[in-house]
């Protein structure tokens, strides 16, 4: 039986690297899904940072893109939690209309915000920027 990631089979190795998606919203997974692996990603969708914690990750060739806003566990708070774990996967913080705080937070913990909507290559540019940094 195959190695799983989140509870799916993991997929075969490639040169393609993997994004994990965590968005609440399906459609926008969906749509977030279509549009990366038409970039050339392998994508996974999750729907929780609780779910994120969960997940078997890669160690490498992996970028996590976390919605800010997600239902119990904020994006913010399962990414830090990740990182107390030492899981140091390249990481970007999805929201709308971030705060103060959540730009200073996110700042010092070096996580890029990606300001929705995600407009032209913007995602796609930030994830490539994120895993060759």
């Amino acid at each position: 039986m195959a190695d799983a990631l989140c509870g799916m089979p993991r997929p075969t190795p490639s040169a393609r690297s993997l994004v994990i998606i965590v968005d609440d919203d399906a459609a926008v997974r969906e749509a977030l899904t279509f549009t990366l692996e038409l970039e050339g990603f392998d994508v996974e969708g999750l729907g929780s940072g609780e779910a994120l914690l969960l997940c078997d990750l890669p160690e490498v060739g992996t970028c996590l893109v976390v919605d800010e806003r997600l239902p119990g566990m904020s994006g913010f708070e399962a990414l830090r939690r990740l990182r107390l774990r030492e899981v140091r996967l390249p990481a970007l913080l999805m929201t709308s209309h971030p705060d103060f705080h959540l730009r200073t937070a996110a700042r010092l913990a070096g996580l890029p915000i990606l300001e929705k909507p995600l407009l032209g290559d913007v995602l796609s540019d930030a994830i490539r920027a994120a895993l060759h940094s």
